[in-house]
């Protein structure tokens, strides 16, 4: 069993920075890949970045969205087993429910059906 546990949402202006933290504990798998979907009202989950690594080793395989990329930007710290979403040139469209979810994938997927394991949820609010 997988544990995650988000933190970090909150209210922000457009234009402004928030930073989501990811922090997992439990099984360890030896391939994993870790996504960051978001909700917003009314519409469907969203993949918005992803990392993948084998072992301890973070193999590149990184995917943003169209919608966040030069924006977003996802790290990993390995002593703290804690996985980063770094968002900077908020917009309100970024207002959503901000989850990550784990499996154990060779490769991203948008398909939310293929992470075992989801975090809690946070909620990011981007005003305008």
């Amino acid at each position: 069993q997988v544990q995650l546990v988000e933190s970090g949402g909150g209210l922000v202006q457009d234009g402004g920075s928030l930073r989501l933290s990811c922090a997992a504990s439990g099984r360890t798998f030896n391939r994993y890949t870790l996504g960051w979907f978001r909700q917003a009202p009314g519409m469907e989950y969203e993949l918005v970045g992803a990392i993948t690594w084998v072992g301890n080793t973070w193999i590149g395989n990184t995917y943003y969205s169209d919608s966040v990329k030069g924006r977003f930007t996802i790290s990993r710290d390995n002593a703290k087993n804690t996985v980063y979403l770094q968002m900077n040139s908020l917009k309100p469209e970024d207002t959503a429910v901000y989850y990550c979810a784990g499996g154990a994938l060779s490769i991203y997927s948008s398909d939310k059906g293929r992470y075992d394991y989801w975090g809690q949820g946070t909620q990011v609010t981007v005003s305008s």
